[in-house]
């Protein structure tokens, strides 16, 4: 089961400085930043098994800071990986203004990242669907999109750019706005296409860090490119992200406690689970537990 929080990425970091050149930037991921970034989305990928031989995956670019690092760090990795495998870098153009499609594309080609473009109107749908919160529904469709484009290209993941950040703030929008205990997780079959798996092998890079490494390398990415709800991002998001810098001013390791905590569950200390479509409350657990 995945999470029903889905992920707003309409924020933007702003760069000062002009692009580093592309030797510089690639050397960048497994010098400057390998500790931070290329040894934990490595870690990632042999922890979870989420690169085998003979995948062919589709990266999912879409123009911001997070897809632009996953992109380059799957070109380190078959640099140096002796898996075989094959890579599409795929993006999805859901109605973008053309200054957005513009940098989407010099971006790209400026990082030797050879994307495939497939047209959409996604942004048109939701916007007219859900014009009060059409985040959610836009999420879900690209989603979808996403997963056909990958099957008809011949893959069998899709890799999306999901980081650290994002899987705690997920846990916590979980709990407080749905009620319910459930994370990001690293792989998950695609519940309406078959034959294909969505990974995330940038769950355990942080967001402060892909930051360092777009600010040092000069990279101007795009915001999300929404025409519907412009600059705006989940005030809900934006209050999670608030709460845990609040914590982490007294307690430095909360956010590592947030994700750790979801791979620490203690199944004789809690209330109730749900198995896919089965809820179990606690008398079922405790009558089991005392056969």
């Amino acid at each position: 089961m995945e999470s029903n929080i889905l992920i707003d990425q309409c924020e933007a970091v702003r760069i000062n400085k002009p692009m580093l050149p592309l030797q510089e930037i690639e050397r960048s991921l497994t010098k400057t930043y390998k500790k931070d970034i290329f040894v934990p989305f490595v870690k990632t990928i042999n922890l979870y098994h989420l690169v085998e031989p003979g995948d062919k995956i589709a990266v999912g670019v879409s123009g911001g800071k997070d897809s632009l690092l996953l992109a380059k760090l799957f070109q380190e990795l078959k640099r140096h990986n002796k898996i075989p495998f094959e890579l599409v870098f795929l993006a999805m153009d859901p109605g973008f203004h053309k200054a957005n499609r513009n940098k989407l594309e010099d971006n790209c080609k400026a990082l030797d990242i050879p994307i495939e473009i497939r047209e959409s109107e996604v942004f048109h749908v939701a916007g007219k669907l859900a014009s009060d919160n059409p985040c959610y529904l836009c999420a879900r469709m690209r989603r979808g999109f996403l997963y056909q484009a990958a099957l008809d290209l011949g893959c069998n993941k899709l890799a999306l750019a999901h980081h650290f950040d994002d899987v705690i703030e997920t846990t916590l929008l979980n709990i407080f706005y749905e009620g319910q205990f459930m994370t990001m997780v690293p792989k998950i079959k695609a519940t309406n296409f078959a034959g294909i798996e969505l990974i995330r092998p940038m769950m355990q890079v942080k967001e402060k860090d892909v930051i360092r490494w777009i600010k040092h390398s000069g990279i101007q990415a795009m915001n999300c490119g929404c025409t519907v709800t412009a600059k705006k991002t989940s005030s809900k998001r934006r209050e999670i992200k608030t709460l845990i810098t609040s914590l982490r001013k007294d307690n430095p390791h909360v956010d590592q406690m947030i994700y750790t905590s979801a791979t620490n569950v203690n199944i004789d200390a809690i209330l109730g689970y749900r198995n896919r479509d089965k809820k179990v409350d606690y008398n079922e657990i405790y009558k089991e537990r005392s056969k």
